[in-house]
């Protein structure tokens, strides 16, 4: 018998669940790297995954996996590192077991991650969300459920994978109303919600109706949204909304450009970097700063005028000739 299979399976049931208690996220990711990885030896090597062998993957053949991920699959390089990030970690833990190999597991665990760009985060204002929210066609079921489900996002800033799994039972609507939810790393935590979302999920609940363990956003079936349904039911709201907002037009948007938004406001409203650490759910308030007060001009506007002399003429520099502001503007 091989080696790998019995190996990728003690790592699965032994490593991630019975030593490490991850998450159903985490081992879902690392299936589907594992899954891609295997169908891309397949078809280099010609064997069947459960016939092969620790030394079939190889580091020219995990380097050359990496780079069919950017090249054919078009990832990103941060997608790229959370691959290898996932074989590392089966390679560390074949180490242990497999002393044999030590040379093949050396050299894949020697593979570098690689570096990326740290862009701003894109967030929309409040009439691009306005936009976002009205473009639901609230005359079918679908379309109800998708208006509470994006005034929920939008307002609470909840990650796609905590918005799936929500269950009715997780909304509290009475004098303190807020959403109950279990983030990443495992983390409880409960997000106050305004008014306007109150009522919202007030007509959405009654009508969704249920018992406490059901998903508070089903399927038309029944069942919980996927992550992807989400994102392409964003997809299709994104056309009439962009059709009444231009700005809406010029912007990358996803359900984690809402956990954005949610952040901006309140660091635009004054809510200290620690509160909406505490509200996103962020291991560390320094990820907050790091991310938001980065990108917000708003704050670095304020910082200018602080350190501005006192005699100086309020306002940004103007080139006072056309072809100055051409070169300025390079």
């Amino acid at each position: 018998m091989s080696t790998l299979a019995p190996l990728m399976q003690a790592f699965f049931v032994e490593r991630l669940i019975g030593q490490r208690g991850c998450s159903r996220n985490t081992i879902t990711g690392y299936r589907t790297t594992f899954r891609l990885l295997l169908a891309f030896a397949t078809a280099r090597t010609g064997k069947a995954p459960s016939a092969m062998d620790i030394t079939d993957l190889d580091a020219p053949l995990i380097g050359a996996f990496l780079d069919h991920l950017e090249t054919q699959r078009g990832n990103q390089p941060r997608t790229r590192n959370n691959r290898l990030a996932a074989i590392h970690s089966l390679f560390g833990y074949a180490a242990l077991r497999h002393p044999e190999h030590a040379a093949t597991i050396q050299r894949v665990l020697a593979i570098p991650t690689k570096r990326c760009d740290r862009n701003l985060v894109t967030w929309l204002t409040q009439t691009e969300v306005d936009a976002l929210l009205t473009a639901p066609d609230r005359t079918t079921w679908t379309g109800r459920r998708d208006h509470a489900m994006l005034v929920l996002a939008a307002q609470t800033g909840l990650r796609i994978s905590e918005l799936t799994g929500l269950a009715n039972a997780d909304i509290h609507l009475e004098n303190a109303s807020y959403v109950h939810c279990v983030g990443k790393g495992r983390k409880e935590r409960a997000t106050p919600l305004t008014p306007l979302t109150v009522r919202v999920l007030r007509v959405w609940t009654a009508e969704r109706g249920g018992t406490p363990t059901d998903p508070l956003f089903p399927t038309v079936t029944g069942r919980r949204l996927s992550p992807d349904a989400v994102e392409h039911r964003l997809t299709r709201h994104l056309i009439p909304a962009r059709a009444a907002c231009a700005s809406l037009r010029t912007k990358r948007v996803t359900m984690h450009t809402l956990r954005h938004s949610a952040a901006m406001r309140l660091l635009e409203s004054g809510t200290d970097v620690t509160v909406i650490a505490l509200w996103l759910g962020h291991e560390q308030p320094s990820t907050t700063a790091s991310i938001y007060l980065h990108a917000d001009m708003t704050q670095k506007e304020r910082a200018i005028a602080r350190v501005t002399p006192p005699d100086t003429k309020p306002g940004r520099y103007r080139p006072p000739d056309t072809l100055l502001a051409f070169l300025e503007a390079l």
